[in-house]
């Protein structure tokens, strides 16, 4: 069945356009599960895959990727890419996204596929989607996972064809930084629907951050298939600001979770009824996920 979502901008349901679409299918069918947890998922293969993108003789893939998936090149920088992942990951030309400035508004970190769910649990595992989260798997810390009991989860997918940076969502104070090294599993929803669990066997680097209309709440950037490195430009201490550039991917399909404790964000109405209803929501970057509820 074809990947759909709603594009927030038209108000639209879209089809997605998969990258490698028939290789994923492959690489998760029940004959092929066991070659793929046992061998495609080992981190060297995706540093190779990396390596790759990084040749020179990668640039000769630009034009073509270009034109198959609609890549709206004048939303971007203009410059000679020295290779394919260069371009992947690109940024945009100032004020093309700009973030939401509105006081307390917690904005979108990264231009995704995104599902937003209030109430989570700290202690059960619950679902998104395909998805099946255990916090405390996830952040490999149960006390800090029932910190956000009650809290609201934003899980934003991002597709090959997306820009591949994130960002901060709103002014706050970085706390401190994690790593868990795991598998690197497609995040692609075929491949959620055959290990539901990969966000708790993936790589994952999880910041936590205070902010004073949202309290203390969490980034988790995921790492998956092909995904030579997840990089971090930010601040790794002290203040950083909305929109301010966190960090990026580089080849591959990824994944940022959002974790925001409970009574701290009111989510927007046009996430949480697209989630309920088992849709993504496509949203900018920069646009308004949410506000700070006051009490």
């Amino acid at each position: 069945m074809p990947i759909e979502y709603i594009n927030r901008r038209s108000g639209k349901s879209e089809q997605e356009k998969v990258l490698g679409d028939f290789w994923i299918k492959f690489a998760y069918h029940p004959l092929f599960q066991w070659f793929t947890d046992q061998f495609l998922t080992r981190s060297w293969i995706s540093s190779l895959v990396g390596s790759l993108q990084n040749t020179k003789g990668s640039r000769a893939r630009i034009a073509g990727f270009v034109q198959d998936y609609g890549i709206p090149v004048q939303d971007f920088e203009e410059k000679e890419y020295a290779s394919f992942n260069e371009f992947f990951i690109r940024k945009f030309k100032p004020g093309v996204r700009p973030f939401d400035t509105g006081a307390g508004v917690f904005a979108n970190f990264a231009e995704s596929r995104m599902f937003a769910l209030e109430g989570i649990s700290g202690e059960t595992e619950f679902r998104v989607k395909e998805a099946q989260i255990d916090l405390a798997e996830l952040l490999r810390d149960a006390p800090l996972a029932r910190s956000f009991s009650g809290g609201t989860l934003l899980l934003a997918r991002l597709c090959p064809v997306d820009y591949h940076r994130f960002h901060y969502p709103c002014d706050s104070v970085v706390l401190e930084q994690r790593t868990i090294h795991g598998k690197l599993h497609s995040v692609n929803p075929d491949a959620l629907k055959a290990r539901p669990r990969l966000f708790l066997e993936n790589e994952r680097h999880i910041t936590l951050l205070q902010s004073p209309s949202f309290g203390r709440y969490a980034l988790i950037e995921v790492g998956a298939l092909c995904v030579g490195k997840i990089v971090q430009t930010g601040p790794l201490e002290g203040p950083v600001l909305k929109g301010q550039e966190k960090g990026y991917f580089l080849f591959g399909g990824s994944t940022v979770i959002a974790l925001i404790p409970e009574g701290r964000l009111i989510c927007d109405r046009d996430l949480i009824i697209n989630t309920r209803a088992g849709v993504e929501t496509w949203v900018p970057l920069g646009d308004r996920l949410g506000e700070a509820k006051h009490p």
